[in-house]
């Protein structure tokens, strides 16, 4: 077998558990085969955030010298399956280190498999993804991200859902018996072992071929060596205020330009300005300074400082004039203000498109954890027709 190295990719805090089982119950079924292995998260995720995206991995030999080795390179450089639990993480993650962007499948190997749990199909979610010169292979386990977080797990299944078909991806790990021995150890009883069985016989992959995807480049930043540092620490003030683009009026806060946190979201603030009060509430209570007020009074988000936690939606008074929308239904990050002054009706028509492709109904406000992280349930398997999205009070 050699060596045998996974990822799991999740939201910080919110997903953790989930992040956690999948990654030891793997280890663990190797282990009851005499292999050796080890599970551990990434050292710049500690501690994690809420909803900044964050990772685990996991070894796998056939000796402890082979563990001793290759654990010795703390985050591994190639996995050969990448399991990623929020399939809004698509455009790219950056760990609250805030080391520069990293795409999805950085770190899948050449011809390695990358599973994701999702609702989109194959293509959708290809588009979103970074291109990379070598080609590797896409699973998806149809259903929503899953919250399984640090003070609640969401006993829905897809835990052993994942494990299921990463056993697909990579037999080598071990048997089946292996790893239905361990999720009735680690994770439940005989509905997560058939989940398991069922989404290793339904899963099928599709290849994404060298040169598919998204053509934007990554972020990055310029690490400094000790000799170009200035002596003692020195953190320079952000800067005042700025007029909106090319106007003075206006109001936009001062930011950091290297400070980029809208990977951190799982959903974004859709406005209808024909159905804006100007009120400000949006404005006052965000707290995180992402509205830009416009010379006219009105409030456009800005989707490089937004992190997608719902405030605005929350406290806005009017209905339907802000909605929060998943994720994987942009493409963009542009200004949706400059695109409703261009053309009112081009714009209506990209409303009406996001939401009904990424509208969450039955979300609860600020956290989204009833509609947002609904998963599809043991009792659901693959069936959509019995999906039904739980309440605060079911979860």
């Amino acid at each position: 077998m050699g060596i045998v190295s996974f990822e799991v990719i999740y939201r910080g805090v919110f997903q953790r558990q989930l992040a956690q089982k999948i990654s030891r119950t793997m280890i663990l079924a190797a282990v009851k085969e005499g292999k050796h292995g080890v599970s551990f998260g990434r050292y710049s995720d500690s501690p994690e955030r809420n909803g900044i995206p964050a990772k685990q991995f996991g070894y796998i030999t056939d000796t402890p010298e082979e563990l001793e080795e290759i654990a010795a390179q703390y985050e591994p450089k190639q996995v050969d399956v990448s399991i990623c639990a929020d399939d809004t993480l698509t455009q790219g993650l950056e760990s609250w280190a805030w080391t520069g962007l990293q795409p999805l499948n950085a770190v899948t190997k050449p011809g390695g498999t990358l599973i994701m749990t999702s609702n989109n199909p194959s293509e959708a979610l290809v588009k979103q993804m970074h291109r990379r010169d070598t080609p590797y292979k896409l699973s998806i386990l149809k259903g929503g991200a899953s919250f399984a977080g640090l003070f609640v797990y969401k006993d829905d299944g897809t835990d052993a859902r994942c494990l299921g078909a990463t056993l697909k991806a990579c037999p080598e790990i071990c048997s089946m018996a292996s790893l239905e021995a361990a999720i009735r150890e680690n994770v439940g009883g005989d509905h997560h072992v058939e989940a398991a069985r069922a989404s290793f016989e339904d899963a099928r992959s599709d290849e994404v071929k060298a040169g598919e995807g998204n053509t934007e480049v990554p972020f990055t930043f310029e690490l400094l060596g000790w000799d170009s540092m200035r002596p003692g620490v020195v953190i320079d003030a952000v800067g005042g205020h700025n007029g909106y683009g090319d106007s003075k009026d206006g109001y936009v806060p001062g930011r950091n330009p290297y400070f980029k946190k809208w990977s951190t979201r799982s959903m974004r603030p859709v406005l209808q300005f024909d159905k804006c009060t100007k009120c400000t509430l949006c404005w006052v209570a965000c707290p995180d300074s992402a509205f830009d007020v416009t010379p006219d009074g009105y409030f456009d988000p800005n989707m490089e400082a937004c992190i997608g936690c719902g405030v605005c939606e929350a406290i806005c008074p009017v209905p339907e004039c802000l909605q929060m929308a998943y994720e994987t239904a942009f493409e963009d990050r542009d200004s949706q203000y400059q695109m409703w002054t261009s053309d009112k009706d081009a714009f209506g028509k990209y409303v009406e498109d996001k939401l009904s492709a990424g509208k969450v109904e039955n979300r609860h406000p600020i956290t989204g954890l009833a509609g947002a992280f609904s998963g599809l349930g043991l009792e659901g398997g693959h069936n959509d027709k019995t999906f039904s999205t739980k309440s605060l009070k079911e979860l």
